[in-house]
């Protein structure tokens, strides 16, 4: 028997400021997304904004049914939008916020698996990176490599 380990590394900005000016202006993309969110049931928004090689921002809100499974995440809302906007322009970055209606979020929120897995195959689409910045209302900002940092056993095509 061997043991693999896994390790993650997210980079911890105290407050914005620390983040260079180009990440930053991502985040703020990403907050302004939060206006597009639709979440009536659970009060909780969630803001992406990506950035492509050719310069362009895309940026997507999630958006909620009553019926919980039919519900779209910001990530995949902007991830999907670019990809049909600029199919053969590779993603460099995500940036994700979000804000609730119930209480201050004081932390960063990570990407559910589902949003890991499109983060991962978008990556391996472009054979590309991408890097993550991720955002509460407040409090410190985590910056990961790749989505690889956030699934390092992701389910691929290699696989099939």
């Amino acid at each position: 028997m061997r043991e693999k380990r896994l390790q993650t590394v997210v980079q911890v900005f105290d407050n914005l400021e620390e983040v260079s000016k180009s990440d930053r202006e991502l985040l703020m993309k990403a907050g302004e997304s939060l206006q597009t969110a639709y979440a009536p049931y659970s009060g909780f928004r969630v803001g992406a904004a990506v950035r492509l090689r050719n310069g362009q921002v895309i940026t997507g809100g999630n958006q909620e049914n009553a019926a919980y499974p039919m519900c779209l995440c910001a990530e995949r809302a902007a991830l999907a939008a670019a990809a049909a906007q600029y199919p053969e322009v590779p993603v460099l970055s995500i940036a994700i916020t979000v804000r609730s209606e119930r209480h201050v979020v004081d932390s960063p929120a990570s990407p559910c698996g589902a949003c890991r897995q499109v983060i991962c195959e978008t990556e391996d689409r472009y054979q590309h990176p991408i890097s993550i910045l991720l955002r509460g209302e407040a409090g410190p900002v985590y910056k990961i490599s790749t989505g690889r940092d956030l699934l390092p056993l992701a389910f691929t095509g290699a696989t099939l």
